[in-house]
């Protein structure tokens, strides 16, 4: 089979197409031929090595597995020993575990869910890992309820796009910060009201917010904590996935922000990736019902796969999709 593979760790001049075995569905997992795939910074981390602490869990020298992606949507092809819920022919989207740059990938039952009907598989894809991660942030870490006011950074990228309407959906009052160009996308979120990043600071206006989700990774705790209530709550996702160290940006989500928590009134949490098909369910739910639909800005050819992720450097709006 076709299929995104790199040898060494590096930018996206390391990835190659090329042909290399069909996976098999080993018991408990399932063969998914691959209609699309998401692109999210989990990729890049994987592909260039960087923060190099992630290094530890996937290989020191080269990333096991060899091809690159994790979001998918297809179509089952078949299914391993004490799986139930999926047949040949099954649409279905979730996390791969071989790596979903790939025309067949294998995943793991319970990290996949059926495809909600009015989605393409393209949209579909854009979905997984970001709103999932989009979800915890919302519903776990931010504890969103109705009528707080949630402001969301990076509202028009992947996991702050899905935030915004997950806030929407629970009935907040929702800001987005995003750049000028994105202003229109997350307008059309569903976003009450929009700061431009490069000519407002959310932390001076008389406003105070219940609840940020932070998702660009790259504001100071002080700033964050200005804008926020006496008791509100500030989840953080993720880092800058672009930087290099040992734990690049990371450690003021993992270190910092829990430590501060203990001496003040303010919850300052972090919140992680958690692959899970109840989530899923969760999402599809949302999605049927028209509360949450993927942003995705574009699609690239599987041979592209390289392109869509030097385009994901640039901060795309919303979602990018690598299509087969």
């Amino acid at each position: 089979m076709k299929a995104i593979v790199q040898d060494r760790y590096g930018p996206a001049d390391v990835l190659a197409l090329r042909d290399t075995d069909r996976p098999a569905a080993g018991p408990g997992k399932v063969l998914v031929e691959v209609r699309a795939a998401g692109v999210d910074p989990g990729v890049w981390i994987f592909m260039t090595g960087r923060p190099y602490l992630v290094r530890m869990a996937i290989g020191l020298r080269r990333p096991t597995p060899a091809v690159r992606g994790r979001d998918l949507a297809g179509v089952v092809a078949a299914v391993g020993d004490g799986v139930t819920g999926f047949r040949p022919g099954d649409e279905v989207y979730g996390c791969g575990e071989s790596g979903s740059y790939a025309e067949f990938a294998v995943a793991r039952a319970d990290r996949l869910a059926p495809k909600p009907a009015n989605l393409t598989f393209a949209q579909a894809a854009a979905v997984p890992v970001s709103a999932m991660t989009a979800l915890r942030a919302v519903r776990d870490a931010g504890e969103v309820g109705a009528g707080q006011r949630v402001l969301v950074i990076g509202a028009g990228g992947g996991v702050g796009s899905f935030a915004v309407q997950l806030a929407k959906a629970r009935g907040a009052h929702v800001t987005g910060v995003c750049s000028g160009a994105k202003a229109g996308l997350v307008r059309g979120l569903g976003a009450d009201e929009v700061i431009d990043r490069a000519k407002d600071r959310f932390d001076r206006g008389p406003v105070r917010y219940d609840v940020i989700i932070e998702t660009a990774g790259d504001h100071p705790l002080a700033t964050l904590r200005r804008a926020l209530t006496p008791r509100g709550i500030l989840a953080i996702v993720g880092g800058s996935y672009d930087r290099g160290g040992l734990l690049g940006g990371f450690s003021r989500q993992m270190f910092r922000a829990p430590l501060l928590s203990l001496f003040v009134g303010q919850r300052l949490r972090s919140v992680g990736a958690r692959e899970d098909a109840a989530d899923l369910r969760e999402l599809t739910a949302l999605i049927e019902a028209g509360a949450v639909t993927p942003a995705v800005e574009r699609t690239y050819p599987l041979a592209d796969a390289p392109a869509a992720l030097r385009a994901l450097g640039h901060r795309p709006a919303g979602k990018l999709v690598v299509t087969l």
